[in-house]
Formats: C-alpha cells, structure tokens, sequence
C-alpha cells in the first residue's frame, strides 16, 4: 500500500515511472527497426556521439539547462548518422566498421571535452558526467510532458511511413528499384532513432541507452515473426522495465535508475531467450527430446515390420529381446514399445510378443517410403 501511495502521490517517483515506461515504448518500437536492419550498434554509436554535443553545447551556451544540452546531444548524434550515412555509400568501409569508427571518435572527443570543463575554475559546469549513466531522479514533470509529445510525434511518423520503414527494413535494394527514395527513408527512420536517444539521456545515460534501442527488440523477436507484432511487443518489454526499474530503484537505497532499468530489461531477454514458444531454448530442448524419441520409436517400429516381412503375415508377432539384439540403443526398445503401443501402432501378446497393427503396417510402409524418396 505505500508503494502505490508513493507511485500516484510522490512527485518524484511519478516522474520517473511515467518518463521511463514512456522512454520504454518509445526506444522499444523504434528499436525493432535496427535490429531487424542488422544495426543494433547504431543506437550505441549515436548515444555515445551524443556526448561531445553536451560538451559543446554547454561550453558555448554556458547553460545547464537540460534542453539547451539535450539540443547539443541531438545536433551531435544526426551529424554522426549523417556521417556514418556517407561513409558507408561512398567509400568501400562496411556498416559495422563505420559504426565503431564513428562511435570511438565522437566519445573519445566528448570525453576530451568533459575533462577540458572540468578544469576550468568555474563550477557551473559540475554534473555534466550525469549524462555518461543517466539521473533519472532529476527528471521533472516537464521533462515527461516533453518526452510523451515527442514520443506521439514519433509515433505518429513511424505510423505515416510504416511501409516504407518496413520495405527498407527487410529490402531496400527492392524498394531502390520501385522508386522509393530509400536514403532520405534511411535518414528519416535514423533521426527519428536519435531523437528517441536524446529523449533517454538524461534518465539512462550515454553508456546504458544503446541498450534500451536493442534489448526490447532483442526479446521481442524471439516470440513473433510478424514485425507489427513485433514492434507492440518491443514497446510493451521497454515499458515494463521501465516501470520495474523505476520501482525497485525506489524500493532499494541507493540504487541507481538508469542501470537497474537496463538490468531488468536484461532479464526480459534472458526470459525470452529461454521461455519464447518459437525461439526459446527449453521448448527446443523439449522438441529435441521429443524428435529423438519420435526417431527411436519409429526405428524399432521398422525393425519389427522386416522382422514382420521374413513371414507371410505382416502381424507375426516377435519378442522384444529379438528386437533388442537389432537395435543400438537396446535400454529404450521397451520404452519405445510402449509409446508404439499408446499410438496404436502395435500390439502386445502374451509371453512377451509384439506385433504390427494395421496402422502400424501403413506407418511402417509410409516410413520406408520415405527413406526411399529421400
């Protein structure tokens, strides 16, 4: 009862929540569209691009207000895009390789930046290493209304060109071919991720941001082949760690926001990767057994349809240990029996003797059949 007292009634906690499930979605959607294009580095190049942009902006404005900053960040993050953009069409470097270039350079210069400040004797400039691993208790009311409006923009672009992003997020050399203009699209789906990087600096961080474009994504493919399916589910994994961040960080002294909201969201991969129906490792474990057993089962089924052939009658019965002297794995033949005889597929005799059923004739055929085809 007091978390939910401090969730609708404590103004800071409010704030965090709401900005966190908001950067959620937001980050969780438009992350579906780099990881299907195979740049899941690029939300940690312009995150990490970001940070010379705060640096500049700070040292040529001398503010600190968190819009003048996020500004800086944002000019930052879509010149490094832009750059990255041309590396990539006019030289022989490939998208990975421009991608860290890119990164290195711009953080290794923010970082310049950073210390430079830092030495000068005025301590206005103080707290702009918040923007390296996120505050998010310093977020305002404002910031949220800030960050929703610019989310339901996004939203609604992503909306507009849902077709577009999605031809150039599978084929754009196809979509090349139709006419469609598919660098000015790479361009509009790229500023649109860095405005959603932007949006997630001031709560998560430079370092941890990259994270909040892949790892919802990341999970959510894992449960869907569908990409609008998909996008939902991103937007729905980014918000509930978000909101779970938020709470355990309030729950717990002193831990930090931004990081725990990455942990949590870490763990929805984790879930996913083990528990996703389609994708997951314990249902492929479990259809592995299953296929070994359904293997087993229908070799000692073929073993007893040729022992069947030898005579006139296709039900002559034999004992399971002449079945166990033909089979490898000896240990399973009762076993595999017994699932034979549940299928319906043979039948069980006195003194230890199995024989085909007419279903099990078919199926014994049926299997050959396909050996022989294959």
């Amino acid at each position: 009862m007091d978390l939910l007292n401090d969730i609708f009634f404590d103004y800071t906690l409010r704030n965090v929540i709401l900005g966190a499930m908001t950067l959620g979605l937001v980050s969780g959607a438009l992350g579906s569209f780099a990881v299907l294009r195979k740049q899941s580095l690029l939300g940690d190049a312009i995150s990490h691009a970001a940070l010379p942009g705060i640096a500049l902006a700070f040292l040529f404005t001398g503010s600190k207000s968190t819009m003048v900053l996020l500004l800086g960040a944002a000019l930052a993050g879509w010149i490094a895009t832009l750059l990255m953009l041309n590396i990539v069409r006019t030289t022989r470097v490939k998208e990975d390789s421009a991608l860290g270039l890119v990164l290195s350079v711009f953080f290794g210069f923010g970082l310049v930046l950073l210390t430079y400040l830092q030495k000068i004797p005025n301590a206005a400039q103080a707290g702009l290493e918040k923007f390296l691993f996120g505050q998010a208790a310093t977020i305002l009311f404002e910031d949220v209304l800030v960050v929703a409006v610019v989310g339901v923009a996004i939203g609604l672009v992503t909306i507009l060109f849902w077709k577009e992003f999605k031809l150039i997020s599978f084929d754009p050399d196809f979509g090349a071919a139709l006419g469609f203009p598919v660098n000015r699209l790479n361009i509009l789906l790229t500023s649109l991720l860095v405005v959603a990087i932007v949006l997630g600096l001031q709560m998560v961080g430079v370092v941890l941001m990259s994270a909040m474009i892949v790892a919802p994504a990341a999970a959510a493919r894992q449960w869907t082949n569908n990409m609008s399916v998909m996008v939902w589910l991103s937007a729905a994994f980014g918000a509930m760690a978000g909101i779970a961040g938020s709470v355990l960080s309030s729950l717990v002294p002193r831990l930090p926001t931004g990081p725990t909201i990455v942990l949590c969201v870490s763990a929805i991969v984790v879930l996913s990767l083990f528990l996703a129906p389609a994708r997951g490792l314990v249902w492929d474990w479990i259809r592995q057994r299953r296929n070994i057993r359904q293997f087993h089962s229908e070799a000692v089924l073929i073993d007893l349809y040729s022992l069947a052939m030898q005579h006139k009658d296709l039900s002559h019965a034999h004992k399971a240990g002449v079945l166990e002297t033909m089979n490898l794995n000896r240990a399973a033949v009762r076993r595999n029996l017994q699932i034979l005889l549940q299928n319906g597929f043979v039948r069980q005799l006195k003194n230890d003797l199995w024989s085909l059923s007419e279903s099990g004739i078919q199926k014994a055929q049926e299997l050959l059949r396909r050996h022989e085809a294959e």
